[in-house]
């Protein structure tokens, strides 16, 4: 049996193609998109293969076609007049680096140009990046009297890296006029393609381009990165059956938990979704179910949103519905991080209401959950690092147990007192995301604002025979017992219980007082219904 060599991190179609890695064939997607000169936008999160994709075009266009011997594209390109026609090619990358310094981003500017510049023998004519790049295309297009081929990869990340700092505007003040010559130059340009993270309003490429092509909720193209089911099935039969082995596992039952943990990303909100890449290499690699995104890094723009947009917590841990401008696009002049961190990854389309035009957008497997949560409770919860899975640890044996003076004695320990990022006017949004994060971690099926006919229940979790309906009150200067007494009616008044009754299960109504102050739990009570 020949060696399958597995392609991680491997971002160069031609090294993939020549060492013999197992290539997931996207040929004829790419070439159905080079069939026009439309300029086109693609935002996916990092890891997903997007600059495998420009390094694709930029094989193809370069016309080395060779290198896609036994792939689809080279049956259409057989049917093709015009086959294999070479085109000359600017590539431009920010993947290399941080840019929260300027000078570094004008280095790296500086580098591109000149690595480009040097390529085709063009003489640098001035100082400024864009006339620099307005140079190259009209100086390409009369050497070689073809259009030219442009591919940005990650146009995104300088201002991505300089969020909240003193250089976020100016990054993308340069990074406008950087692009401004495309626009004007498109009678020059036979193909231009885009990527990035997420869509950025105010930076020319996006208002000056007005005919920019933005495929990334488009249908036809969500499977264009990452692996679909029937790729995973045609392309991965052998590590699939090892990973079983190793595991111990039926393939049924390793097909399965593949997709428990690294599938479930929707970039439509109809057809197929897709695994992320990288993680599902490293699994069948490792032979072995790790998190494998969130050890290659937590991107510093999460840890700064977090930081600076505290009231965000509600909206990014429970089924999030909006609509598609809400987290198409990202306005630096709003304070709206969902496109980021929908576009980064986090989030993904669940579903999608035809009738109210409404998008779903929840975490898209497990892995992606518990990380996310994971980062999102040691920023905002007390309890120290090395304790943190111990504390779930017990978190769950309570549930477990059905003991909820020790569940509650645990999250009172946790979030004694509100962080410093956290003002003392937004800790009831504060308690109540952090109850639910902390439930979330448990593995168990955890509910926040749940819909009843009468209203909406704060935290419901549910385990194998028990079901825990929390409603948290705030004190605001009241008797606790009063407050207490509250909550409790208000389940019974609004039948939060009502949906559960047939279940068979035990039922424990809980209300949960907290301090306005800020103090945490001031206490609890328990009202106990066995089937």
């Amino acid at each position: 049996m020949n060696a399958r060599f597995l392609p991680i991190g491997i971002q160069d179609f031609e090294k993939l193609r020549k060492g013999n890695y197992v290539y997931v064939d996207k040929t004829e997607l790419v070439y159905d998109l080079t069939r026009t000169s439309t300029p086109y936008f693609l935002s996916r999160p990092r890891r997903f293969g997007k600059s495998l994709l420009l390094s694709t075009f930029e094989a193809y266009f370069e016309g080395k076609k060779d290198l896609f011997k036994g792939l689809a594209i080279e049956e259409k390109e057989s049917k093709n007049a015009d086959a294999w026609t070479e085109y000359p090619v600017l590539k431009i990358s920010f993947g290399l680096g941080s840019y929260e310094r300027r000078e570094y981003f004008h280095s790296m500017l500086d580098y591109i140009l000149k690595e480009n510049e040097e390529k085709y023998g063009i003489k640098k004519d001035s100082e400024n990046p864009a006339s620099r790049l307005g140079t190259l295309i009209s100086s390409l297009y009369k050497q070689t009297g073809k259009q030219v081929v442009v591919l940005i990869d990650e146009y995104d990340k300088p201002i991505l890296d300089a969020l909240y700092t003193e250089f976020e505007e100016q990054n993308r003040q340069d990074l406008r006029n950087f692009y401004s010559p495309l626009k004007d130059l498109d009678k020059y340009i036979r193909f231009l393609f885009i990527t990035g993270i997420t869509k950025v309003s105010h930076v020319n490429i996006f208002s000056g381009l007005n005919q920019l092509n933005d495929i990334s909720l488009n249908k036809q193209y969500s499977s264009l990165c990452g692996i679909s089911e029937s790729e995973l099935e045609k392309y991965f039969e052998p590590e699939i059956e090892a990973l079983a082995v190793e595991q111990e596992m039926t393939v049924l039952e390793t097909k399965e938990k593949l997709a428990q943990m690294y599938d479930g990303y929707h970039f439509a909100y109809t057809g197929e979704g897709v695994y992320n890449p990288f993680c599902l290499l490293k699994c069948f690699y490792g032979k072995n179910f790790g998190s494998y995104w969130f050890e290659s890094g937590t991107p510093s723009f999460l840890v700064k949103t977090l930081q600076n947009e505290p009231l965000a917590l509600s909206n990014l841990v429970n089924g999030r519905r909006v609509k598609e401008d809400n987290f198409k696009n990202y306005d630096p002049d709003s304070k709206n991080m969902l496109p980021v961190v929908y576009q980064s990854g986090y989030l993904t389309i669940k579903s999608y209401d035809h009738e109210r035009n409404l998008y779903t957008l929840d975490f898209p497997n497990r892995e992606i959950e518990e990380g996310f949560l994971n980062v999102l409770l040691k920023k905002f919860v007390n309890v120290p690092d090395d304790d943190l899975g111990f504390a779930i640890d017990n978190i769950c044996d309570a549930l477990f147990a059905r003991d909820i003076d020790k569940l509650l004695s645990i999250i009172k320990a946790a979030i004694a007192d509100l962080p410093t990022v956290v003002k003392k006017d937004m800790c009831e949004n504060y308690y109540e995301s952090v109850t639910h994060l902390i439930f979330r971690l448990t593995g168990y099926r955890v509910v926040s604002e749940l819909q009843s006919v009468a209203g909406r229940s704060d935290v419901v979790v549910a385990t194998k025979d028990s079901v825990f309906i929390f409603e948290l009150k705030m004190d605001k200067g009241r008797d606790f017992d009063e407050v207490a007494d509250e909550a409790l009616r208000q389940i019974d008044f609004n039948g939060y219980a009502d949906r559960f009754a047939v279940s068979g299960k035990n039922m424990y109504k809980v209300g949960v007082v907290y301090s306005s102050e800020g103090k945490g739990i001031v206490g609890w009570k328990v009202v106990e219904n066995k089937d």
